[in-house]
């Protein structure tokens, strides 16, 4: 009962200080109008102190008692949402959620933003579910089974789908009305070729700390969901998906290749560990800084080349990369139609559903049990309602990047 009222405290304190800040905000707006002077920020002072100082005081031993109690009752949404309240107390409450808070890797759980860009679970995969909005071209990921009665189901990733003449753009958000590249919800991008065939993901962060060269271009055009006109548009090449050419229009399932640039096949090897980032990269670095700088003729790569097809160069040592290939189905005499076991997560036939395993050579050293395990399996259980579950090494984005690769056209693959 303790740890209930702690919880409900904290949420009541978090509505009042957003009431607070938003009144403050329109008295300072009606002060404005009406004088010219400058006056000093009282409101500002007062919500300082209460954001720090009345929590902040908390004995460390206790406050990572109580965080720790929080973190281990709450293990689902949208019940575990009082653990990302916590960390948005105060700043000693931050930095201790995110060190009881562990991975997806380590305890299996999604509770912040960037738990979307690091490796699920070795053992057991994530089970997470598309809806298809085909009148919006919006595909939403949501975390969980399947769709529940009451609609509450926690948001993952939001996509939009943009033809071009030469092709087509998945736009992947944290948000589902906000796909502009200069915001701070845009995650990647998803591009495929004219013919659909081959598909590059695209990553706003670097997957890890090493030296990747990123095509990156500062935004000058203002829009209403901008941030800022001088916010980097970074792009790091993470993946690319590729779809056998059906020249014979044989009848039979898509043959699928992946190729994982930024994780390493020693990543499934025993002792292996796949790239994993610890926090999104700040909006603003020093060259982007609103301090003047000397004014010098930089060379900005076009976002709209071809190059972006071409894998990005890393100035370290390259390593062999992680290949992935769809796992081959059966046919089933009685059915007349390709099977794969699901295990009960896919129940309508489509063309669509796959499953991706483990491409090694025979020298890396990987057994059997460990190539023969199902990384990612995507497939339909209704209209527009699709199953994703995912597993290590693959992260959420990369995963939902990949799934949406099925939903484009590919008239030459069928």
């Amino acid at each position: 009962m303790l740890l209930r009222s702690i919880v409900r405290e904290l949420k009541e304190m978090r509505d009042g200080i957003g009431s607070t800040s938003k009144r403050g905000a329109e008295s300072k707006l009606r002060l404005s109008r009406t004088t010219s002077h400058i006056a000093p920020d009282v409101l500002a002072t007062t919500f300082e102190f209460i954001q720090q100082g009345q929590w902040a005081n908390l004995p460390q031993e206790l406050l990572f008692d109580i965080i720790q109690r929080v973190e281990e009752s709450e293990t689902s949404w949208p019940d575990r949402a009082v653990v990302v309240f916590c960390a948005s107390v105060c700043k000693s409450w931050r930095s201790i959620t995110k060190e009881i808070v562990k991975t997806p890797e380590q305890c299996g759980r999604i509770t912040f933003p960037i738990s979307l860009k690091q490796p699920g679970p070795r053992d057991s995969p994530i089970q997470c579910f598309i809806r298809r909005n085909k009148e919006s071209s919006t595909y939403l990921l949501y975390f969980g089974l399947v769709p529940s009665e009451n609609d509450n189901n926690k948001l993952l990733l939001a996509a939009k789908r943009i033809r071009r003449a030469t092709g087509t753009d998945f736009v992947i958000s944290l948000a589902t009305d906000d796909f502009s590249r200069a915001s701070n919800k845009y995650v990647g991008k998803l591009r495929s070729n004219f013919l659909g065939t081959k598909f590059t993901i695209h990553d706003s962060q670097p997957p890890h700390d090493a030296a990747i060269q990123p095509n990156c271009q500062s935004s000058r055009r203002f829009h209403s969901k901008q941030v800022s006109p001088r916010v980097p548009a970074c792009s790091y090449l993470v993946s690319t998906v590729s779809y056998e050419l059906n020249v014979l229009c044989t009848r039979g399932p898509r043959r699928m290749h992946c190729v994982m640039n930024s994780i390493p096949v020693s990543a499934i090897q025993e002792g292996g560990n796949a790239p994993t980032p610890t926090s999104f990269p700040q909006i603003f670095d020093e060259s982007f800084s609103p301090s003047p700088a000397p004014k010098e003729k930089v060379p900005v790569p076009d976002l709209n080349s071809a190059s972006l097809s071409e894998p990005l160069i890393s100035s370290q040592v390259s390593t062999e990369q992680l290949e992935l290939k769809n796992k081959a189905p059966r046919w089933h005499e009685q059915l007349q139609c390709w099977c794969l076991n699901f295990k009960g997560r896919v129940s309508v036939a489509s063309v669509k559903n796959f499953q991706l395993v483990a491409a090694v050579d025979p020298s890396h050293n990987i057994s059997a049990e460990e190539q023969d395990k199902v990384i990612l399996q995507f497939g339909k259980i209704g209209k527009d309602i699709f199953t994703m579950d995912y597993r290590y090494p693959l992260s959420t984005f990369q995963a939902f990047a990949i799934c949406l690769s099925s939903f484009d056209t590919k008239p030459a693959c069928e």
